[in-house]
């Protein structure tokens, strides 16, 4: 009998619980029920029409084709000089590979980077699928507990009484994902140089960038060229289903990087290069920060009338699209009461046991990833639920 036995590593690789609650949310709706969706880390605007249209020309052309494993030559220098222009930082596109999304990114950095045992630094509570991709490539995850005192972010303090010898680096997210909090460029600084005293590596998730509402996020470019940087035109560039992404890398891991896309991913999708290429043109920009002007009329709602409902916040949010609320007041089970609050009042939203272990049971993620009516249904919704 040929042997389907499961590896062993899968045994660390978790599930979303969010996909429980977005199943049941598709079931009540084909039976007919209206669903809130703030479940969903997922911008809901159509891709911008001049991406759009720049996809349609090419594949018109037929000539549908692998592209370098690095990335589009043309594309890979547009977003050099895209860090030029936002972040003053000079990165030659030789350094710059263009991936299956962010998470093709990130697989791409740990692959480069990590031995079976070596352990990494990341904040609980953080976005699940990093921990996961660590576990794959055979490293161990080290969780450092984060709260509303440290705006959920790694300080250098943390990081540094959390070092051991089997710890190799670390992986920070700013802004994050499920508290849309960003590090301060300061305590970023400090941070980054603990783990260079530590000689350990950083890979620094960025792909909120562009949806940050009071200031910008400082790059970790800003501060070191030795480091991983992981974006994505999911996010800020809505282009979520064209799975395209990016890697900043160092010099000393540019041919590591381009043997592991050649094996791995042949190359990113070739058509979504294509359409990328219109995403910093100065139509789509004009298009993108207006839906970024959106986002922050729907955070400042939804914090408002969560704070109203007796969530507990910390301060609000300077990114992404996500408030992470500590509902304490009103389950010691977020998984339970989602569903509870789906199946009672038809609102999706996220458990926090989705997002580590710390605090998880008393703090579920709303995403303001849908209007601002539906955001204050949903709201009319929870107050109902809370008061039953």
């Amino acid at each position: 009998m040929i042997s389907t036995k499961i590896s062993k590593r899968m045994g660390c690789i978790t599930s979303f619980h969010v996909m429980d609650v977005m199943a049941r949310a598709k079931t009540l709706e084909v039976s007919g029920r209206d669903i809130v969706h703030m479940e969903v880390g997922e911008p809901d605007f159509a891709t911008a029409q001049p991406v759009i249209d720049e996809g349609i020309r090419f594949l018109r052309s037929g000539n549908v084709h692998y592209t370098k494993a690095q990335g589009l030559p043309q594309l890979r220098e547009k977003i050099a000089q895209n860090y030029q222009q936002s972040y003053g930082v000079e990165v030659s596109p030789e350094r710059i590979f263009i991936t299956p999304g962010a998470s093709g990114a990130l697989s791409v950095a740990l692959a480069s980077l990590l031995d079976v045992g070596d352990e990494v630094l990341i904040a609980d509570p953080g976005y699940p699928c990093n921990s996961n991709q660590i576990a794959l490539f055979g490293g161990k995850v080290k969780a450092v507990n984060v709260t509303q005192h440290s705006n959920y972010q790694l300080s250098a303090k943390g990081v540094d009484d959390a070092w051991a010898e089997s710890v190799k680096g670390v992986v920070i997210a700013s802004p994050s994902n499920p508290t849309g909090t960003v590090i301060a460029r300061d305590q970023l600084a400090e941070l980054m140089g603990v783990v260079a005293d530590k000689q350990g590596f950083l890979i620094s998730d960025e792909i909120y960038h562009g949806l940050v509402y009071d200031g910008r996020a400082t790059s970790a470019l800003e501060i070191s060229r030795d480091v991983f940087i992981a974006n994505s035109f999911s996010k800020f560039y809505g282009m979520t289903g064209w799975r395209l992404g990016w890697l900043v890398v160092p010099d000393a891991a540019v041919d590591a990087a381009n043997r592991l896309m050649q094996n791995l991913y042949i190359a990113a999708p070739t058509h979504s290069q294509y359409a990328a290429l219109a995403a910093f043109n100065e139509d789509t920009q004009q298009i993108l920060n207006a839906r970024r002007e959106e986002f922050q009329r729907r955070r400042d709602v939804l914090y408002a009338g969560l704070s109203d409902l007796g969530f507990v916040l910390g301060k609000k949010p300077e990114g992404a699209f996500y408030i992470y609320a500590d509902g304490s007041s009103f389950t010691d089970d977020s998984y339970a009461f989602a569903i509870a609050l789906l199946e009672k009042q038809g609102v999706a939203i996220t458990p926090g046991i989705d997002f580590g272990s710390n605090g998880a049971k008393q703090h579920v993620r709303f995403a303001y990833t849908t209007s601002l009516e539906r955001i204050e249904l949903g709201l009319q919704r929870i107050k109902v639920f809370l008061e039953s």
